[in-house]
């Protein structure tokens, strides 16, 4: 573990580094300062650090996938900017979002201009597949906004399955993991199979994350989580826990769920009661099962790469998404 965090320390810095290149304008200033301020709020790079990651993998160089890693980071900021104006997000990662420091059209502008400065990078990639590498990175677009759709409505749908759930975040969450694992793959020449295992891989990894950022907006310790503990039952969000707690409760456990759903929120004095119930229903073990099944089936399709220190690292990601409580 001590080399995977080495590595990823490099890794971040190599991926941050560029980021902060990728943008040398200054003017219009209502555009660049915000825009910047973006780039520059920092983040875990999961998904870049994939891409190098499986490049090397399937036996590529790293820096060959180093403006697709940029791009797909640049992506991600994209869908943050326009997630946080329609949630009505005050704050990101400690601090305020794009359209609270400046508003609203500054922010869906910016995250317009994300996009295009996402394939401005993408397509600096030195690869003959470039066309394929578009393709997937086009179609992960496509899917996170048919994610955040499903989000949306799953606000005001009443009955919201886990396979609902589960689909609406292997689009939103899952498909930009997969996609940073399968480009890597690609641009650094791996074979049909090895894409596909990464691919899966990918999948696999990303539902398992979203899955444990639910887990952890509920048992996480609030200094090191970042952010109040309890805030998706307190905005009454259909998460994986909410959804089969409603499914299995019963009397003054499920008025009180239902009331949370209905209301789409509760005071944070009823968090309390909410996490209890979660436990008394095994919920709270179910999602840990989850995300440990998912992260050991995401491992076995690495079977398939030869063995490598970048397979070691791939494994060494999957721990740190299993073991991380913040």
């Amino acid at each position: 573990m001590t080399n995977f965090k080495r590595k990823y320390r490099a890794y971040k810095s190599l991926i941050d580094s560029r980021l902060a290149r990728c943008v040398t304008k200054n003017d219009p200033a209502s555009l660049y300062k915000p825009l910047k301020y973006i780039l520059s709020g920092g983040g875990k790079r999961i998904r870049p650090l994939l891409i190098l990651l499986s490049c090397e993998a399937v036996g590529g160089k790293a820096r060959d996938a180093l403006h697709a890693a940029v791009a797909i980071e640049i992506v991600h900021n994209f869908t943050l900017v326009h997630d946080d104006i329609m949630d009505h997000a005050a704050s990101r990662r400690g601090r305020p979002t794009v359209h609270t420091q400046w508003d609203e059209n500054v922010a869906i502008l910016v995250g317009d201009e994300l996009v295009a400065l996402a394939y401005r990078e993408l397509l600096k990639t030195k690869s003959p597949a470039i066309a394929r590498v578009a393709e997937i990175f086009t179609e992960g677009v496509v899917e996170v906004c048919e994610g955040q759709a499903y989000d949306k409505e799953f606000e005001t749908q009443k009955n919201v399955s886990l396979n609902d759930y589960l689909l609406m975040i292997g689009k939103k969450t899952g498909k930009l993991v997969a996609v940073a694992s399968e480009i890597g793959a690609v641009v650094g020449g791996g074979t049909a199979a090895e894409i596909r295992a990464l691919q899966s891989y990918g999948e696999l990894v990303g539902r398992a994350f979203q899955v444990q950022d639910d887990l952890l907006d509920v048992v996480a310790d609030e200094k090191e989580f970042g952010k109040t503990i309890g805030g998706d039952i307190v905005e009454g969000k259909k998460t994986l826990l909410m959804i089969e707690a409603f499914r299995r409760s019963r009397g003054a456990d499920k008025k009180l769920l239902r009331s949370i759903i209905v209301n789409r929120g509760t005071s944070a004095a009823r968090v309390d009661d909410v996490r209890e119930i979660y436990r008394r229903y095994g919920i709270i073990e179910e999602a840990r099962q989850l995300i440990a099944r998912d992260t050991e089936n995401a491992n076995r399709h690495l079977h398939v790469l030869r063995s490598s220190d970048a397979r070691a690292m791939l494994y060494g990601f999957s721990d740190m998404l299993l073991k991380r409580n913040y």
